[in-house]
């Protein structure tokens, strides 16, 4: 069971040609940065389906980056380092980091450690914690209970997300629930922007993951369960 995706992010050039290398030869597609700003930056940085990471990178600091990922990303996240701090296990696990192997390491290994966390992955995707919309309350009920006051534009959209049940939601859709059909660059920024919007206010409301994520050039999927009545 391997990712389709992945994102490598490692500054060590040498490292990463030959493990990138071996990861394409188990058939998964892999990205490599060796700068977390530049996986921040990408226009699909969260979209992966994987992550390996240093926690010595150029850019914001690797601790840093497991915790703006899980943010936006259920993704499974292997942090493979050679820091030697006696806390850094405790860091990058407290982060959201699924596993943690020091250097150096084996290839193998690596490839092993994805395997493993992909299926814990894919299990919590069958099983997913759920959300639920109450229409007549106007409020998105987290899995921890926590209720999120929303604006007509936010229930209006995650109704929407709601009746898509998983599936992701092209934008035009959502220009078009924003009340502006013609596809141009201000109409874009609006979609996006009522979606950053909505995900700050669930994001100040619980500590859950937020389950809504961008897909490059499509749309917006909200990838948990989400009921609604």
């Amino acid at each position: 069971m391997l990712p389709k995706t992945l994102a490598l992010v490692d500054d060590d050039r040498q490292y990463t040609e030959f493990l990138s290398e071996y990861l394409r030869s188990l058939g998964i597609k892999v990205d490599v940065f060796d700068d977390s700003n530049d996986l921040l930056a990408h226009v699909s940085a969260f979209d992966f389906d994987f992550f390996v990471i240093d926690l010595m990178l150029p850019g914001v600091d690797g601790v840093e980056l497991i915790k703006v990922i899980r943010k936006r990303s259920v993704a499974g996240l292997l942090v493979v380092s050679g820091r030697l701090a006696p806390d850094a296990f405790n860091q990058v696990i407290l982060a959201g980091a699924d596993m943690y192997l020091a250097k150096p390491v084996q290839f193998e290994q690596v490839g092993l450690a994805i395997r493993a966390v992909q299926r814990r992955v894919k299990s919590a995707a069958l099983n997913p914690s759920g959300w639920h919309l109450d229409r007549q309350g106007q409020q998105l009920i987290a899995p921890d209970g926590a209720r999120i006051d929303l604006s007509e534009t936010d229930l209006a959209l995650v109704d929407c997300f709601a009746q898509a049940a998983g599936e992701v939601v092209p934008r035009e859709t959502l220009r078009q629930l924003l009340g502006k059909p013609s596809a141009d660059v201000e109409t874009g920024d609006s979609v996006n922007a009522a979606i950053y919007r909505l995900r700050r206010r669930i994001e100040r409301a619980t500590p859950c993951l937020v389950p809504l994520q961008s897909k490059s050039g499509v749309g917006y999927q909200f990838r948990a369960q989400l009921s609604a009545s």
